[in-house]
């Protein structure tokens, strides 16, 4: 089978997982909204619930843009994002989204999965910021500590085989596998404090 069509078939499925989650997720949080009105808001438990279910709800978002279907001419606004990673942060790790316009979604795909390879470095969080320059996309983790896996990095910057990867390091495959789709190769570097991914 084509690379291509292996791609394809794969994002079809991400979407379609994605697609048939994210009802239920917002079935929830309209439930939450509904007990809230009703006087409950005050109880510490709705609002854990809410909490999770505004997490979930936007990392299956973030998700469906990743490992999703990525037709051509299809956008993905600034806003949207800004909207998932503020709902993505926690109380340890951040996200920036300084990119400004609405971009295709094949490269949005690209910088989703290069930021999903730098949250696996940071076990203790710190702050992932996301530009677009000229044509070339930089994600940057800065953290007190960070430990990026020698084996998965050196993975980014050619497609691999995948027989040594895990279920949560399917990125490590994809992003350098969308980068090639789009005639891009991976870089990343380490200055102090930071990882620095580029495409």
């Amino acid at each position: 089978m084509p690379k291509e069509h292996a791609t394809q078939i794969a994002a079809l499925l991400g979407s379609r997982i994605c697609h048939d989650l994210i009802s239920p997720i917002g079935a929830i949080s309209n439930g939450v909204e509904l007990l809230s009105l009703s006087g409950t808001s005050d109880i510490s438990e709705l609002s854990l619930i809410s909490d999770s279910v505004d997490n979930a709800n936007a990392r299956v978002k973030l998700f469906r843009i990743a490992f999703g279907l990525a037709s051509a001419g299809q956008m993905t606004g600034t806003k949207e994002m800004h909207a998932i990673c503020t709902a993505l942060a926690t109380n340890r790790l951040t996200y920036d989204w300084t990119v400004e316009g609405d971009q295709a979604r094949d490269e949005v795909k690209l910088a989703c999965l290069m930021m999903m390879c730098v949250e696996t470095a940071m076990p203790r969080g710190g702050v992932i910021q996301v530009s677009h320059h000229d044509g070339q996309w930089t994600v940057v983790a800065r953290a007190e500590r960070l430990e990026p896996d020698p084996a998965l990095w050196a993975r980014l910057s050619a497609v691999q085989d995948v027989d040594t990867l895990k279920p949560s390091q399917v990125q490590f495959a994809l992003a350098p596998l969308q980068a090639d789709l789009m005639s891009r190769r991976i870089k990343h570097s380490e200055p102090d404090g930071a990882l620095v991914l580029q495409a």
